[in-house]
């Protein structure tokens, strides 16, 4: 049997990403091998339940949401190549004192509400081009989610991956018990069709009528207008939702909602909808606010802007923005 690949061989052979990027990959990655060890310590380590305080999104913050937080922000200020980075857990933006290179932006520990009852959480990132000749400001940050050098992240979960797009197509490594990443899925691929879709129900009557109509349809199943049966999957847990999809295929939809008419959407864009939608892309699905406008095209307005997701496989993408376009 040949031995699997490891990541510092397999980010040796990316010549099309400098070597600037692939060593803030290298230190995310490592970084996120640091906190699937203290996930997994959990109570053992006293590390479960809440820290006790709110963050910037007015959450209410877990301990391993902090823990994990300084520990990204404690490696990415050692990477010599970071200029800069930005946590949907900080107010602010935060520089390291260096010009150019790259910039950081990530979700330290996605789907923090399950932790406490041992489901699967994630760490999201993005990595942006900073600007030459001058540290960072906040502006610098808000960039189309099409100028990311690379997007990734890693799932916690029965066993650890880290899935990662640099210039092209997307790749997935597993944590061994040494504390390696090893190359297991070397091309990911989104099947256009599916019949599973993944969405809080709870939510149904906050939604605007097109997601209404699209979610009935579905389950209408083969006697409906969709002619087929769907399931539903719900993790709540973006990172472990999208997995899923990438792995066999989904749509994932996190909409709009009524409770907060002046709010987009519920999902960070430069935390979590940028870097997953260029994942997605890159392995052949769509991402999208509304089934039509892509969300790598948005030009961001604040940090911490919101926005509404739907993404996934790329004809079920389709038939969202057809229900809102025709409102069949």
């Amino acid at each position: 049997m040949t031995k699997p690949i490891t990541l510092a061989t397999y980010l040796a052979s990316q010549s099309a990403a400098d070597a600037a990027l692939r060593a803030v990959v290298a230190n995310v990655a490592q970084t996120c091998a640091e906190i699937s060890r203290v996930v997994a310590g959990g109570a053992l380590t006293g590390s479960l339940g809440a820290a006790g305080h709110t963050n910037v999104q007015d959450e209410e913050q877990k301990k391993l949401d902090v823990i994990t937080n300084d520990m990204l922000r404690a490696a990415l200020d050692g990477c010599a190549p970071v200029a800069g980075l930005a946590s949907e857990e900080l107010d602010t933006i935060e520089t390291t004192g260096r010009e150019g290179g790259f910039l950081v932006t990530f979700d330290p520990l996605d789907g923090s509400s399950n932790i406490d009852v041992n489901v699967s959480v994630g760490t999201i990132f993005s990595i942006l081009p900073a600007p030459a000749g001058k540290v960072p400001d906040e502006a610098d940050f808000l960039q189309p989610g099409r100028r990311q050098a690379a997007a990734g992240y890693a799932l916690y979960g029965p066993q650890t991956m880290l899935v990662l797009t640099l210039t092209e197509g997307v790749a997935a490594f597993t944590l061994d018990a040494g504390g390696e990443w090893l190359l297991t899925h070397e091309a990911l691929s989104i099947p256009a069709d599916t019949k599973e879709f993944a969405i809080n129900m709870s939510n149904q009557r906050h939604w605007a009528e097109p997601v209404r109509r699209y979610i009935d349809g579905c389950l209408q199943g083969k006697t409906g207008p969709r002619g087929k049966d769907f399931n539903m999957r719900w993790v709540a847990a973006m990172v472990a939702d999208v997995h899923r999809i990438l792995m066999r295929g989904g749509i994932f939809l996190y909409p709009w909602d009524a409770r907060e008419p002046d709010r987009a959407g519920k999902l960070r864009l430069m935390y979590e909808a940028n870097p997953m939608s260029l994942i997605v892309e890159r392995a052949g699905g769509k991402s999208t606010t509304d089934g039509v406008a892509p969300i790598l095209d948005l030009q961001p307005t604040k940090l911490h802007q919101r926005v509404p997701v739907v993404l996934g496989s790329a004809n079920e993408v389709d038939q969202v923005g057809a229900v809102d376009q025709v409102g069949a």
